[in-house]
């Protein structure tokens, strides 16, 4: 037994030791002269797959052994290095996004942002009932339906309280959600259009959605010389396919469920937007329109503990479809490694 595991490990220091000859421009100790054959260097394709190798042989070797793992710190080079004589240079390709499903990466903990709070109401209807009322009642709703179980589900605030969206991410964040789902209701300038639309994270060329991310942004709670460290955190492509297709699950079931109570109810549909709450959340993140103010008969029916259930079950429906395919796909692709 220890002579396979000394063996693994000088298999990981020697994969370690090839791929960082190849980082610093180095022929690989075996294409070297003297060496037991002359090769050409490794291709672009290794920079990926034997990282991906040794973090899969460090969590093998870590599972139930009583010898410690041994971890080989490759160090970066911030400057390329000269060729040496006789060595082509080669052009590295950049690494492709990585399917997170590889990793069976769970849906566990569901974040709820009931939009605005305290001194700031959010949109109004013309009988004054305000925006920041019927997103903390849905919320509420949805998360009695989603908690147990397998979900963990945690509100970025729980009462009438004002909170920043700066606040309501490192809320996200410090709870270790997996997906936020920030609830808004709508107001359209033009108040014979109506109907629910969901936002995913991304940026916009449309007028009007840039019009309401300004105003749902107002109270970010950051400064100018946050916005850079703010776009470095998007990883766009894991982050923002997986927030999209939470939208596209939470969009359709919203249209279903509002049209049974309002046959009329417009699908707005699925859009990206750079909302703040979703930049910062570092997760998987919707900003979902369930209604609008603007609208007098979606107006009435805000009022309406059946509506606003509805509503609620719809969202509650949407994100637990996506978490269980989401959930499926992981546990299925890893059973098939």
């Amino acid at each position: 037994m220890r002579d396979a595991e000394r063996l693994k490990k000088q298999m990981l220091r020697d994969a370690v030791r090839e791929n960082l000859d190849v980082i610093e421009g180095r022929p690989p100790a075996r294409a070297r002269p003297g060496g037991r054959w002359v090769g050409r260097a490794v291709r672009g394709a290794a920079l990926v797959a034997i990282p991906l190798a040794l973090f899969a042989s460090i969590n093998a070797f870590s599972g139930g052994g009583v010898t410690p793992t041994e971890v080989v710190v490759v160090p970066q080079r911030t400057v390329a290095p000269s060729p040496e004589p006789g060595l082509e240079t080669l052009d590295w390709p950049a690494p492709k996004s990585i399917d997170p499903t590889l990793f069976h990466l769970d849906v566990r903990t569901i974040v709820l942002d009931a939009g605005h709070g305290g001194v700031d109401p959010g949109a109004l209807t013309a009988d004054g009932l305000p925006e920041k009322d019927v997103t903390l009642d849905v919320a509420r709703r949805v998360r009695e339906k989603l908690r147990g179980g397998l979900f963990r589900v945690v509100m970025t605030r729980e009462g009438d309280e004002t909170v920043s969206l700066r606040e309501r991410s490192r809320r996200a964040r410090d709870a270790g959600g997996d997906v936020l789902v920030s609830i808004h209701v709508n107001s359209i300038p033009n108040p014979d259009r109506r109907g629910v639309e969901t936002y995913y994270l991304g940026p916009t060329d449309d007028p009007a959605i840039r019009r309401l991310a300004s105003a749902e942004n107002l109270s970010s709670g950051y400064s100018l010389s946050d916005f850079r460290g703010l776009l470095e955190e998007v990883y766009v492509g894991v982050r923002q396919a997986e927030s999209r297709r939470l939208a596209e699950s939470v969009q359709a079931e919203l249209v279903a469920s509002t049209r049974k109570v309002t046959p009329e109810a417009g699908d707005r549909g699925v859009k990206s937007a750079p909302f703040v709450v979703l930049i910062a959340s570092e997760m998987p993140g919707i900003l979902a329109e369930v209604s609008s103010v603007s609208h007098a008969e979606d107006a009435r029916l805000l009022r309406d503990e059946a509506y606003r259930e509805a509503i609620a079950e719809a969202l509650a429906r949407g994100v637990r479809a996506y978490a269980d395919a989401r959930n499926l796909a992981g546990a299925g692709r890893s059973g098939n490694g």
